[in-house]
């Protein structure tokens, strides 16, 4: 469990990192002269370069271990983060990010296989995954606001210097800490795969990556990322957020604050990670659809719901992928999650910056959510997971 804790550790820092600069990264490519439908495409770039690395990860996780990933990951996005204190223009910030959303690609794919392959049983890795997302929940709570705090006090040169060196300190650490231990062989890395599911009707299940995989389960979270892109690119261009950095970081960290509410508890651990993903997404989408016809709801309160949602849905589709999948193919399964996650981050961005002023960008999200349910091969995933 130690390397539980340093994996925890280090995805703190790096989603600290990442999150700081949600509020932040629009106003400093406004301050750079970069046009709304730019900004989409700064936004947008950083997801479409996990793609190669996603890719990359996959399969070199699965053969070489996920400590050398981690650590360059760590490591090299904090020296871009340095070089991106120096930018100077929309299109210096534009390659930047595409730099830094391919060192980043490596992080997640590593410390959820390692994190997978720590569980001894499937309601272990239902655990480890929820703690994952209690740790990215509560930076994402603190980073937004700390973020805008430090360029009201800093400026936007020594916050992205700060946050880079931050980065740098994690990967030392991650050489250092992670202990990571070798599987035998694919064969036996399979069999154990096979026995975290002991009472699983393993005939009736799928395994993501195999030629019987029904790929339209991947729909969901690129429309589930498609749409937290697009909300990440409108929360701090609406009226409420426009006026104060300050109140764009505070309306992120709202957001978390609602994801920290449903991983809190913790009975949900035990539902199957199948309707648990089914019924946030489809919360989720109202909860969209309600924003677009501009409801009565507050629009704290409405982030506040989207966050207990996300506390619901990033879990569930983590730990079902990990139930159905041998360990000797983690690496490989959850890059093409990242995949799928890098694509809608990518979409949800420069949709918005594009039609933002023909349709709202929510009821955008709201279509992009039902259209992924209703392509769901609900029935490749009808057998529960008894436990």
């Amino acid at each position: 469990m130690k390397t539980a804790v340093w994996l925890y550790l280090f995805m703190f820092v790096a989603i600290f990192d990442l999150h700081a600069q949600y509020p932040i990264l629009t106003p400093f490519a406004v301050s750079l002269g970069a046009t709304p439908s730019f900004i989409g495409l700064i936004l947008g770039v950083y997801s479409i370069t996990h793609l190669p690395g996603n890719l990359i990860a996959g399969y070199g996780v699965d053969r070489y271990g996920s400590k050398g990933f981690i650590v360059f990951s760590l490591i090299v996005a904090g020296i871009v983060l340095l070089i991106q204190s120096r930018v100077s223009d929309p299109w210096g910030l534009l390659v930047i990010r595409s730099i830094s959303g391919f060192v980043l690609a490596f992080l997640s794919p590593a410390c959820l296989s390692l994190l997978a392959k720590i569980a001894k049983n499937q309601i272990q890795q239902s655990k480890l995954m929820a703690g994952n997302g209690m740790v990215h929940t509560i930076a994402s709570v603190l980073s937004p606001a700390a973020g805008a705090y430090l360029v009201s006090q800093l400026g936007f040169a020594k916050s992205f210097t700060f946050l880079g060196w931050g980065l740098i300190l994690t990967g030392l650490l991650a050489w250092i800490g992670v202990k990571e231990q070798r599987s035998e062989s694919p064969a036996n890395a399979a069999i154990a795969g096979e026995h975290a599911l002991p009472s699983a009707s393993q005939e009736n299940l799928p395994v993501p990556g195999q030629e019987n995989v029904p790929w339209l389960f991947f729909v969901v979270p690129l429309a589930l990322s498609c749409s937290q892109g697009i909300l990440f690119f409108e929360l701090p261009l609406m009226k409420e957020a426009s006026s104060s950095i300050m109140t764009s970081g505070v309306f992120f960290s709202v957001i978390s604050m609602g994801s920290l509410v449903t991983l809190s508890l913790l009975f949900l651990n035990r539902i199957f990670p199948f309707y648990r993903m089914l019924f946030g997404c489809l919360a989720l989408a109202f909860i969209f659809f309600g924003m677009s016809v501009h409801w009565p709801l507050p629009l704290y309160a409405s982030l506040f719901l989207i966050g207990m949602t996300k506390g619901v849905i990033f879990p569930a589709i983590a730990s079902l992928l990990a139930a159905l999948t041998p360990a000797d193919r983690y690496g490989r399964v959850f890059s093409i999650l990242s995949v799928s996650y890098s694509i809608g981050a990518f979409i949800g961005p420069i949709v918005a910056g594009h039609t933002r002023t023909q349709v709202s960008p929510y009821f955008l999200a709201f279509l992009c959510l039902m259209l992924a349910l209703s392509l769901l091969p609900s029935r490749s995933f009808a057998a529960p997971v008894r436990v």
